[in-house]
């Protein structure tokens, strides 16, 4: 018997002596490398998913990698019979959010004011000549997320959008959250995570249809961790109580009047014009980092006289509420398991992900997945919503445990029991935690504002997962405030909407510095009553403000 190898989806016969990368070669799939297969540039991994054992030891190019990564130049199928299924770090049909909605004001609807000019054939970055040409003048705005990246290119002369990609974070071989990889970056000498990272990046800005020499500036936002991964800063502290960023330790000591980070294309290892400033937005406190900052600056906050809350659910929740007056902001440490980490079955937006559940009246599931195919496994909005009819239908009961003692329910019955789709209870108890986490920032930030949820005018759900959800499943298993609907708005990537703002604007980019300096970071570890919060908020039921919280 062969092996068969399946590469990104794409199913073949093993052939002896190829390597990973050969064979995907073959079949067409690009894997990224900037070494060619000498095992040097670190980009070429793939993730295995099945089959670890029918492949050949690390090699020495690979010791930095654990767990189920490896890099496909430096692997050979060694096994007589079986299957391997591997991807790369780049699948081009996993679903990523890279537009915002529902904002008050979008990046097209305000005065060009960049800080890359034209004076003649003089290019001018704040007023200092960068270059002489009579080329176009662009830039990059980023949201650099621990799961995935958007990159936009933008014509800072007219503000017109030129071209947008999306891809999976190729970082996740250091681990899928930001603990995980500080503590990775710190075992690991080299800075492994940012070489690779920039190896992608290069990639992703070549393929624009543009000269990436005639990219000026570019704009990065992300949680605290990755901005500072990016731009090669120590993320050590971050981890540490109190979870501070060295620009939040040298700004409190007077070293820096800002946590904002500036750094030359060069010095980025990117292929733009060598002096294109990468500015690195500031973080607002703690994990509270720069796609928060920036998501501030999307829904304009600083203007705003309405009461306003911004949740972004994802590995790390961040949540802000205020208004122009008074804004408080906090991490929750939800963990992966709302994007399909530590789940049985779960996975990524990717196309085979279901993303719908119903249950009819005779008791059997109605899917939706991803790309209408045969489902492979859960994503998070899929997750929500079976969580949500389980509760509904009484299969599941508030504890998170199901009827009957029945340990597993099967959503979808594969021709083989390994194709079987299904949640455990294992699976619910880690969603419960998440939940927990996330519904313990919604006491603290709300009862430390002195509010109910219900005082809130526009509550925001930001990010991709946010953008997807069934809402009203939401409320039922107490993920999102009880609101109503007319409330609610799911905006999709306001990070990047704040990036691209803070791109095209020095007055917006200003006020982003200044705004973050007003927010009140509120550590939820101390709050005496987060741990009551936390297990109140595992419980699957609707959420309402504890009326004791002080």
């Amino acid at each position: 018997m062969a092996v068969t190898l399946t590469i990104n989806g794409q199913s073949i016969e093993a052939q002896s002596g190829l390597s990973l990368f050969d064979q995907a070669e073959a079949i067409g799939i690009d894997v990224p490398t900037s070494c060619r297969k000498q095992g040097k540039c670190k980009e070429c991994m793939v993730e295995v998913v099945e089959g670890l054992s029918l492949l050949s030891p690390l090699a020495a190019p690979e010791q930095h990698l654990k767990g189920d990564f490896r890099l496909s130049c430096q692997t050979y199928v060694t096994g007589e019979s079986g299957h391997v299924r591997c991807h790369t770090m780049r699948r081009g049909t996993m679903r990523i959010e890279r537009q915002a909605l529902g904002l008050p004001v979008s990046h097209e609807e305000f005065k060009l004011d960049p800080a890359v000019t034209r004076d003649g054939d003089r290019i001018l970055i704040d007023g200092v000549e960068v270059e002489h040409s009579t080329g176009p003048i662009y830039g990059v705005a980023m949201d650099l997320g621990t799961t995935t990246i958007v990159l936009r290119l933008i014509d800072l002369e007219s503000g017109e959008l030129i071209a947008d990609t999306s891809f999976e974070n190729p970082q996740r071989f250091g681990g899928s959250e930001v603990m995980s990889r500080i503590a990775y970056d710190t075992d690991h000498p080299g800075k492994l995570l940012m070489r690779t990272l920039a190896g992608y990046l290069t990639h992703a800005i070549e393929k624009f249809p543009v000269d990436p020499k005639t990219i000026y500036e570019m704009v990065v936002v992300g949680n605290s961790t990755m901005r500072d991964l990016f731009f090669r800063q120590n993320v050590h502290s971050i981890g540490q109580s109190p979870y501070r960023s060295i620009t939040e330790i040298e700004m409190g000591e007077g070293k820096r009047a800002t946590t904002s980070l500036v750094q030359t294309g060069l010095r980025s290892l990117l292929p733009i014009h060598p002096k294109a400033r990468v500015y690195g937005a500031p973080i607002i406190s703690g994990h509270v980092g720069a796609d928060a900052a920036a998501a501030m600056l999307a829904v304009d906050l600083v203007h705003e006289e309405r009461l306003i809350a911004v949740m972004d659910i994802g590995t790390n929740t961040e949540l802000i509420v205020g208004n122009r007056h008074r804004i408080l902001a906090a991490s929750c440490p939800a963990g992966p398991a709302f994007e399909g980490g530590a789940i049985a079955c779960g996975m990524p937006a990717l196309d085979g992900a279901i993303e719908e559940v119903k249950i009819a009246g005779d008791g059997s599931f109605s899917l939706r997945v991803i790309g209408d195919g045969k489902p492979e496994g859960i994503c998070g909005s899929g997750l929500v919503d079976a969580l949500s009819e389980l509760l509904r239908t009484g299969r599941m009961n508030a504890m998170g445990r199901f009827n009957d003692e029945v340990k597993r329910i099967t959503l979808y019955h594969g021709k083989e029991a390994d194709e079987d789709v299904y949640l455990l209870e294992s699976d619910v108890n880690e969603l419960a935690q998440a939940k927990g986490a996330n519904v313990a920032g919604l006491q603290v930030v709300f009862s430390s504002y002195g509010i109910d949820f219900d005082d809130v005018d526009v509550f925001y759900l930001a990010g991709g997962f946010g953008r997807h959800l069934n809402v009203d499943a939401s409320k039922r298993i107490g993920l999102v405030p009880n609101l109503d609907a007319g409330k609610v708005v799911q905006a999709g990537n306001t990070a990047i909407e704040g990036a691209t703002i803070a791109l095209l604007s020095k007055r917006k980019r200003h006020e982003l510095e200044e705004m973050v300096k007003k927010v009140q970071h509120c550590r939820l570890e101390t709050h005496p009553s987060f741990f009551d919060f936390f297990v109140e908020g595992c419980q699957f039921k609707p959420v309402g403000l504890i009326p004791c919280a002080k």
